[in-house]
C-alpha cells in the first residue's frame, strides 16, 4: 500500500520530492537557477555602476551603501523565500559576502 495514496495531489508531490529535486527544482518541477525580473539585483548592479562612475567622496559612498542594501535585501528574500535549496544557499552566500564587504568598508 502506498503511504501517500490518501493525500491530496499537491501534498503527495511535495512529500515525494527528493533532495535533488528540492535543491534544483521549484514546486512545479521546473529547474530554477536564474529568475527574471529581479529588480533588487538590477538595482544593485546599477547603483554599483553609478558609484564607480562618481569616483570617490560622499556621493560615491552613498551609492555604494545603497547598492549593498539592495544586495542584502535580495539575499534575505532568497534565504527565506527562495524557490529551491540552491537559491536559498546562494542567498546565504551572498549575504555573507555583502556583510563582510560592508564591514571591510567601515
Amino acid at each position: 500500500m502506498n503511504p501517500h495514496q490518501n493525500l491530496p495531489q499537491n501534498h503527495r508531490t511535495q512529500a515525494g520530492r527528493s533532495l535533488w529535486d528540492r535543491t534544483w527544482k521549484d514546486r512545479q518541477g521546473r529547474v530554477v537557477i536564474w529568475q527574471m525580473p529581479n529588480a533588487l539585483l538590477i538595482g544593485w548592479a546599477a547603483l554599483t555602476f553609478v558609484s564607480l562612475l562618481v569616483g570617490s567622496g560622499r556621493l560615491a559612498d552613498t551609492f555604494s551603501w545603497l547598492a549593498s542594501a539592495s544586495l542584502i535585501s535580495w539575499s534575505l528574500l532568497e534565504i527565506f523565500k527562495g524557490s529551491n535549496y540552491f537559491r536559498r544557499a546562494l542567498g546565504l552566500l551572498i549575504l555573507v559576502y555583502a556583510v563582510m564587504a560592508l564591514i571591510k568598508s567601515l
